[in-house]
């Protein structure tokens, strides 16, 4: 992806480089990155947000941390003279999307969310809906006992007052308490093969599974697992999203964008 900028006229300033922030933590934040990252007169910085110990890093330069708020994000817009930015975290980060909104409104800057599409059910599937980690733990009794849980360690307070039920929790890091008290957790990053997860399910002898709408063709395999399976799927919706902010679904249509933003 080239933004094409203009050339300098003779004895003028070299006009400085375009400054990307990609707000990132994602397989489609690390393909854009990327794919832009050694773009002529592109300079991309990428934050994470650091909550994974060992974080794949993407191309580029790296920032790993908070920005203290809206307010904070905003003042690191105007200070490293960003040009555009793109949100490219995760679906459930709710939070970091907000104040990306809020801090490029403040700091006029052009912003893109990069969303990718959310699961579909199919044919044969036992899906539930839930719109929240609690509303899903409230569903949870009445659908099994052995349960896969794949919605990350950050929420297993929601769960933690289950004692009746088992969880086979899965994780890139260890949780941390509070969590249910009977559970075995399981440290692993995908992607994962759907032969992988059919002989998880059967060999920890799960009856229930339950994750976010994160839309990872990574993590989908215990979709496609679950259904053959006949099991029930309890799903997470995705939280609201802020107003007034395209999207496009993938890295190339985020390309697309930052080529027409910083021509």
């Amino acid at each position: 992806m080239t933004p094409n900028p203009a050339e300098a006229a003779p004895g003028a300033r070299p006009r400085r480089p375009r400054h990307v922030l990609i707000l990132g933590g994602t397989t489609e934040a690390r393909r854009l990155a990327a794919e832009v990252a050694d773009a002529p007169g592109l300079r991309v910085t990428s934050s994470l947000a650091g909550r994974v110990a060992e974080p794949r890093l993407p191309a580029g330069q790296v920032r790993i941390g908070g920005f203290g708020g809206p307010e904070g994000l905003a003042r690191w817009l105007r200070e490293q003279q960003v040009d555009a930015v793109i949100d490219a975290t995760h679906p459930f980060a709710g939070t970091i999307s907000f104040n990306a909104a809020r801090a490029a409104a403040t700091a006029h800057v052009p912003l893109l969310a990069l969303r990718r599409p959310g699961w579909v059910p199919g044919p044969g599937d036992r899906w539930h809906w839930a719109g929240s980690l609690d509303e899903a733990a409230g569903l949870l009794p009445a659908l099994g006992q052995r349960i896969f849980l794949t919605t990350g360690r950050m929420g297993l307070v929601a769960f933690a007052h289950l004692t009746e039920q088992w969880f086979l929790v899965r994780s890139v890091d260890a949780p941390e308490p509070p969590a249910p008290p009977h559970m075995e957790v399981l440290l692993d990053r995908g992607p994962f093969s759907v032969a992988g997860e059919a002989e998880l399910l059967r060999r920890h002898r799960i009856d229930v599974v339950v994750t976010k709408d994160s839309g990872a063709g990574a993590t989908a395999a215990k979709l496609t697992a679950a259904r053959e399976a006949g099991l029930p799927v309890l799903v997470v919706r995705r939280p609201a999203a802020p107003d007034g902010v395209p999207v496009v679904p993938d890295p190339a249509a985020a390309r697309a964008w930052l080529s027409t933003t910083l021509s």
